[in-house]
Formats: C-alpha cells, sequence, structure tokens
C-alpha cells in the first residue's frame, strides 16, 4: 500500500445489503457500486447492532464515528462527546485534511472536532431532497445560524428555526453533495492526504430523482419479494411509526412494487453520482493513492415480513453493504466475516498504522481481507430501542421481543435465509434456543445494558 493514501468514504443512507447488482441483485442498476466490489473487497456478513432510537441511524452514525458499542455511546447519539475520539480526530492526529458534506446527524460539536474542512453540510436526520437546508464550513466551529421556515403553510402561520446557512432549492442531495466533494478533490493541491466523508441522504424517503434515473423502472415488472406479506404476523409496538405509515395496510403487491422501483431508482441516481466522484479522483490522478470504502447506516424492509422501515431484526434491516477498494485491498473478494460498522474505524487504524484510541470499542477485521479462515465476530449481538434483543451466529438466529409481545423467533438462516419459517416451537430446537439466549445474556452483561435506560426497560421483570 502507497504511503498516507486518501480515503473516501461513501456512506448512504437506507441502504439494504442486497441492493448492488455485482453481488447477485439482478433486478438494480449500480455500474460504480459494481466496478468498487470487482475491484475491491466486499463483505457480505456487514451489521448494524440496530439502534436504542427509532431513528436507528442516529446511533448507527455514532458507533461509525466513535468505534463505541451501542450502549456505550452518550444517549442515543445526539452528540458524541469531548471524552470519545471520532475517526476524523484520529486522522486529523496522523497528518490528515478531514472534509465532511452531507448529513451529520449527531451534533454540530462532534462535526466540529472531526473535520478540517467541508460544505453542504445537514445537520439533521431526513429532508425533501430537492430542498435541503445545509451549512457552509464554519472555521469557529459553532454552526449557530438558524433560518425561519414554515412547514406547512396551507395549515397555519407558525415557524420552525432550521439549522443552516442557505437552501439547495432544485438540486437534488445526491448530487449536491457529490458536487461538493468534486469542488474539493479539484481543488486540492496539497501534498498533504485526505479524509473525504461524504454521507448521503438517499435512498432515504420522501424518494424523488431526477426524472431519467425513474424511468428505468416499471413498478408492474418489479417483482415482489417471496416474504411479502400485507401484514406483519404479530404486532410488536411499530405499527403506527413514521417508517411504517409510509404504505397502508394492509400492503398491497401494487403499492409494495411502486416503493421498490422508488427506491432502486434512487439508489441507481445515487450510484451515478458516486460514480461522477470516482471519475473525478481519477481524472486528477488521485484514484491510484485513494481507498475508498462504501457502506450504509442501516437496512430497510420496503414490503417484507410486512413491514416498510428499520425498526426490526430481520436480515434486511440490520444487514449493510460494505465495499472497500484501493491501494492494498485484495480485488473481487467476496468475505465472510462477521463485522459491524463501528469495527471500520479501528481497521483503518490498523490499515493505516495508527495507534487505535482507547476510547474505541470496535475490533478490527483487517485480518480477514487476507485470511479467509479468519473471524472477527463468532456472534452477534442486536438490540432496537426497548422492544426486541436478538443474536445469530453462521447458522441460526433468535429474535427475542419484550416480555409483554410474548413472541420470540428462531430462524435457520442457511435453509431459510428470508426468514419465513419460525423454529422457535419445534422441541427439535430447545438446545439451539438455550444456547442462542444464554448468548443474549452474555451480552447483556458484557455490554453494561441493564445500567441502559433502554437495556432496564427491556429486561424488567424478565427472569434468566
Amino acid at each position: 500500500m502507497a504511503e498516507n493514501p486518501n480515503i473516501v468514504f461513501f456512506f448512504t443512507d437506507d441502504q439494504r445489503f442486497d441492493t448492488i447488482n455485482a453481488l447477485g441483485s439482478k433486478d438494480i442498476i449500480t455500474p460504480n457500486m459494481d466496478k468498487l466490489v470487482r475491484s475491491g473487497s466486499a463483505f457480505l456478513n456487514a451489521h448494524i447492532p440496530s439502534g436504542t432510537s427509532v431513528a436507528v441511524c442516529m446511533p448507527s452514525r455514532a458507533m461509525l464515528h466513535s468505534g463505541r458499542n451501542l450502549f456505550s455511546l452518550e444517549n442515543e447519539g445526539q452528540c458524541i462527546p469531548d471524552t470519545h475520539t471520532t475517526l476524523g480526530e484520529a486522522l486529523k492526529s496522523a497528518g490528515y485534511c478531514t472534509f465532511g458534506t452531507g448529513k451529520w446527524h449527531n451534533g454540530a460539536a462532534s462535526y466540529a472536532r472531526s473535520f478540517t474542512d467541508g460544505g453542504s453540510i445537514f445537520f439533521g436526520g431526513m429532508w425533501d431532497h430537492w430542498n435541503v437546508p445545509v451549512c457552509d464550513y464554519d472555521p469557529t466551529g459553532r454552526y449557530n445560524n438558524y433560518t425561519r421556515y414554515i412547514m406547512n403553510f396551507y395549515a397555519n402561520n407558525d415557524p420552525v428555526y432550521i439549522h443552516c446557512d442557505r437552501y439547495t432549492m432544485g438540486r437534488h442531495s445526491s448530487e449536491v453533495i457529490s458536487n461538493t466533494a468534486i469542488d474539493f478533490i479539484n481543488s486540492d493541491k496539497s501534498n498533504q492526504p485526505f479524509f473525504m466523508y461524504l454521507s448521503y441522504l438517499a435512498p432515504h424517503d420522501p424518494r424523488d430523482m431526477p426524472q431519467e434515473f425513474k424511468d428505468m423502472y416499471d413498478p408492474e415488472k418489479i417483482d415482489l419479494p417471496e416474504n411479502f406479506k400485507e401484514r406483519h404476523p404479530f404486532d410488536f409496538g411499530i405499527g403506527n411509526i413514521r417508517d411504517e405509515l409510509l404504505a397502508p395496510y394492509p400492503r398491497t403487491p401494487e403499492a409494495i412494487k411502486k416503493h421498490i422501483a422508488e427506491y432502486y431508482s434512487m439508489i441507481t441516481h445515487l450510484d451515478y453520482e458516486i460514480g461522477r466522484v470516482m471519475d473525478t479522483l481519477e481524472k486528477t490522478g488521485k484514484l491510484d493513492n485513494t481507498i475508498i470504502i462504501l457502506a450504509g447506516d442501516n437496512g430497510l424492509s420496503v414490503g417484507q415480513h410486512g413491514l416498510m422501515g428499520k425498526q426490526n431484526h430481520y436480515e434486511h434491516s440490520i444487514r449493510v453493504p460494505l465495499v472497500f477498494f484501493g491501494p492494498g485491498i485484495p480485488q473481487n473478494k467476496k468475505i465472510d466475516d462477521f463485522v459491524y460498522l463501528l469495527d471500520i474505524y479501528p481497521t483503518l487504524c490498523e490499515l493505516l498504522g495508527l495507534e487505535i484510541p482507547e476510547t474505541v470499542e470496535g475490533k478490527s477485521f483487517l485480518g480477514s481481507f487476507y485470511d479467509k479462515e479468519e473471524q472477527t465476530r463468532e456472534t452477534l449481538y442486536f438490540a432496537y430501542t426497548d422492544l426486541i434483543r436478538s443474536v445469530k451466529n453462521k447458522r441460526y438466529k433468535l429474535i427475542q421481543y419484550r416480555s409483554d409481545v410474548g413472541k420470540t423467533q428462531l430462524f435457520d438462516l442457511v435453509n431459510d435465509p428470508l426468514e419465513m419459517i419460525n423454529l422457535y416451537d419445534d422441541n427439535e430446537y430447545h438446545a439451539v434456543v438455550s444456547q442462542l439466549r444464554a448468548e443474549i445474556v452474555r451480552y447483556r452483561d458484557e455490554l453494561g445494558e441493564l445500567y441502559h435506560p433502554m437495556g432496564m426497560s427491556y429486561w424488567d421483570g424478565r427472569e434468566y
């Protein structure tokens, strides 16, 4: 690997693990992501630990940038405290120019600590893609500009205060973020290596994109997922959250096909914008000395299991894309290692020969690039607010809902990857259930979950 390579991190919003053509999704068009897969290393079992907030992306991003476990964040990740060294801070200390653009969901103070440059910064969770409120880079780090905005002027004249310097009216968020990154690449004349973090708002809803990309997908020709359901088999307390109200109950094939077509269209447009940045790296002669990372903050249901969002522990919601490309990275390699997004931070440090900060709790998976037998984690643990706790190994997953829901699921992920057959009540699997249940308790205690409000609420009254 070349000394002091640049790092470009493409981070997408709500992109599921199975939405890249080169990784087997033949219905989606992603030529630039395909190029990264074929010329780099793709992790087929990258996950998030779910989240302690309904806005799953907020703790997910806090874990990514701090390298901390879910129950070691401050609150639900609204901010990353000064005591937790961010990835940007670690790279700054190593001599990197750090540039951030796009969505930052973890507070202005932690953004200011992490980046020496940036632009088109969105401090929030979601917005209209054609009218995003963004902040320009503030060298003082204060980011204290707010504008008045009437959210629904048909209904009232009540203004809200939006954290921004300006609005990007008429330009799609994916284009705005890519343009900001391209301008930085073209203007960079220093010999200093850079870390460029591009955090897109796509393919998160509201899913609207330039018409040419929408025209690439005909909803009538979209196949329904095999695990499509009109409703989830039982109520576990998320039926009325915003994500689940994006499609009416009962779910219909027509509505879900339309949502899937729009989801794919957003990803294809996003792929195009990522390609523009990659082309600029190549034209400026920087690509050969740049490590590129592509990842998503969480998955999405879009009709599977009768759900729409990511507030669950099915594979479609906890597994995410993760691809590395660049000098020193094996080409066209598929890696089955169990990893979390929070493991990227220590992996990058080890790859670059940097000391891993003491506050980082993730595990480096660098060895799995070169040794297919390397296993970073034997099992993975997941926790969604105070509603669900789950654990999985290479074959089975146990999903355990809060005691008042009264439901538990066991899936054989090898023979039933779409999680359609619940084996929990089958006596043949009693030993498997006992083993996985004990693993849940081990994780609970190891992560200090009983000292966290969401943990205390979930485990209240549950006997083990």
